[in-house]
């Protein structure tokens, strides 16, 4: 199991930038894969964005490429998402997660692939 924590959240004007971090305790971190979702209220959970274990492969949803990035530090076992140009629609409760397995091969975009998941940091994004 691996405790994950998110900070970071806020409020922004569209077009604003933040950074979020999830700094993980627990099993290794280093050798799982990670994800970032987001929950807007009244909608779905949906994923936004996963980077591999070793921090070379990402994947992201549509909406956000080129304006969100997901990155990781293995040495502080922290995962972060800068996000610049935010819209409105970006508004939600962001949460991290990580892979239920480890060395994975695969980047998975659906939630039940996920074990642990953090407490969630808001973002607001007004226009």
């Amino acid at each position: 199991q691996v405790q994950l924590v998110e900070s970071g959240g806020g409020l922004r004007q569209a077009g604003g930038s933040l950074r979020l971090s999830c700094a993980a305790s627990g099993r290794t971190f280093s050798s799982t894969s990670m994800g970032w979702f987001r929950q807007a209220p009244g909608k779905e959970r949906e994923f936004v964005a996963a980077i591999s274990w070793r921090g070379n492969n990402t994947y992201y949803r549509d909406s956000v490429k080129g304006r969100l990035s997901i990155s990781r530090d293995n040495d502080v076992n922290t995962m972060y998402l800068q996000m610049n140009s935010l819209k409105p629609e970006d508004t939600a409760i962001y949460f991290c997660a990580a892979d239920k397995r480890v060395y994975s091969r695969f980047l998975l975009t659906t939630a039940s692939a996920y074990g642990d998941w953090g407490q969630g940091t808001q973002v607001t994004v007004s226009s």
